[in-house]
């Protein structure tokens, strides 16, 4: 068994510059102000189409996040409905092969717990366990898919996720909140500091 914690990776180049530059291209039409497109005219262009909630111009540029987190936070993850997702999937992965998977299970550490915490130890005894079942049903016989049956919210798995700008910033919102699940939080906030970085014209107005 093998316990690990969330991680994002950004997939791809993302050329800040470039981008708010092809945004402004593509809102200036909405007001047949392409004249007015200089070296340094993008960044306040954009900041002002924000202010004013004309977001939909930001749709002409995304981002794509490679994100390993447990599968109870991609069930939060791909709610939101403007992306495109790829998931690991249990039904055809066997995490009892050695060349793919160590032959053992992979287990998201819970952010709420302390190493010492009874909880996390009783969560630790608990992930044992299923992973020492799911290799049993394996050795009877249990395809993948039958055995993942038996499999937790906290398994590790590994999700591709491309939105639009604006579904970006609207998934920070929701997901950087207070009232956000912590682990879910957890990995957005991760996901912010990395577009925060990258383009902070779309995102540093956020209030985290």
């Amino acid at each position: 068994m093998k316990i690990i914690r969330p991680e994002v990776e950004l997939v791809g180049e993302l050329d800040g510059e470039k981008i708010i530059k092809h945004i402004e291209r593509a809102g200036r039409v909405c007001y047949k102000s392409e004249s007015r497109i200089s070296d340094n005219s993008a960044e306040k262009f954009i900041g002002n189409i924000l202010k004013s909630g004309h977001e939909s111009v930001i749709e002409h540029a995304g981002a794509t996040f490679k994100i390993i987190c447990d599968r109870g936070v991609t069930h939060e993850i791909v709610r939101h409905r403007v992306a495109s997702y790829s998931q690991e999937s249990t039904r055809y992965c066997d995490y009892t092969n050695d060349e793919k998977f160590g032959g053992e299970l992979t287990f998201i550490k819970p952010c709420f717990w302390s190493d010492d915490d009874e909880n996390f130890l009783l969560w630790k005894e608990t992930m044992q366990k299923i992973e020492d079942v799911y290799r049993d049903m394996r050795k009877n016989g249990a395809r993948p898919e039958e055995a993942r049956s038996i499999l937790p919210n906290s398994l590790k798995t590994e999700i591709f996720v491309t939105m639009n700008f604006r579904e970006w910033r609207h998934f920070l919102k929701l997901r950087t909140a207070k009232r956000a699940h912590p682990q879910m939080r957890e990995i957005a906030l991760q996901i912010y500091k990395i577009l925060n970085e990258k383009i902070p014209v779309l995102f540093a107005d956020i209030e985290i």
